[in-house]
């Protein structure tokens, strides 16, 4: 286990790692999860053998430090993010966000564009406000008081299923109710905006059982290589780890048209939908 500190006070953000070459390969969760639990079983895949890979995460989550006093925006998880790379030595390194982990991805690239060589985003949240689910929206419906003090955080792990609940229920419940707030509320520029401008190799992973989210055929033109994924929801790394495997060990100069075992070209042929988590 390594930590840095992100805050004044001396908190840490902690992270495990498995020794590797080459460009590192840094995995962030999304909202109410835990790196190792959601990507451990991908270091294991023969596409990674020999990389470097972090397991990292953020503030408030899984193994890290959860003060009172942070704000859990994006850019705050994005530049505790920075404080772990910058500790770790990492530069140009892949940075694969899942859900909120993609949100924090983008920013980060925006804000430290050194550590970033190239984005794989899993369905990461593009826009604010998404439709109401049992998701950031679904958490951020309730005030803090609510959600901390007054039974919201339970009623919310009681709804978001086993799998779920079961990192959930390590999270922070302040931490988590921030930042569904903050992920909900967005940045500026929006993420979508800094997703679009980054000057690194994008990809974004879309579930094909998601849908749709309109504005893809935008990211296209920005050099954006959208891949739907087949017989995969929002938790692609679980529902198909070929291709999220694949996608994550590919070299820059790759085209984003992957295939898995039994499958054929996945290629860019559906918009993607931003997740609510």
């Amino acid at each position: 286990m390594h930590e840095a500190r992100f805050d004044e006070r001396g908190s840490v953000i902690r992270w495990t790692e498995a020794a590797g070459e080459g460009p590192a390969v840094v995995f962030v969760h999304g909202l109410g999860a835990a790196s190792t639990v959601y990507h451990a079983h991908i270091a294991a895949r023969p596409e990674l053998t020999g990389r470097r890979l972090l397991f990292v995460d953020l503030p408030g989550h899984g193994i890290s430090d959860r003060p009172a006093d942070f704000a859990y925006g994006l850019e705050d998880h994005a530049d505790a993010l920075a404080a772990a790379l910058d500790a770790a030595g990492v530069r140009g390194g892949v940075i694969a966000g899942h859900s909120m982990g993609g949100a924090v991805a983008i920013v980060l690239a925006h804000r430290r564009p050194d550590l970033v060589g190239r984005l794989v985003v899993t369905e990461g949240n593009l826009d604010p406000f998404p439709a109401p689910t049992a998701g950031s929206s679904g958490i951020a419906s309730y005030t803090e008081e609510e959600f901390v003090r007054d039974g919201g955080f339970a009623r919310v792990l009681e709804r978001v299923g086993p799998t779920w609940a079961a990192t959930m229920r390590l999270t922070d419940p302040l931490a988590l109710h921030r930042s569904a707030a903050h992920l909900v509320r967005g940045t500026e520029p929006v993420m979508r905006e800094m997703f679009v401008h980054a000057r690194v190799p994008r990809v974004y992973l879309q579930g094909e059982l998601s849908g749709d989210l309109p504005g893809a055929d935008g990211l296209r033109a920005a050099g954006v290589d959208v891949v739907t994924v087949p017989d995969a929801g929002h938790n692609i790394m679980f529902d198909n780890p070929d291709v999220f495997a694949g996608a994550v060990a590919a070299r820059a100069e790759e085209p984003a048209t992957l295939t898995g075992p039994g499958q054929g070209p996945v290629g860019r042929r559906a918009a993607c939908t931003s997740p609510d988590s």
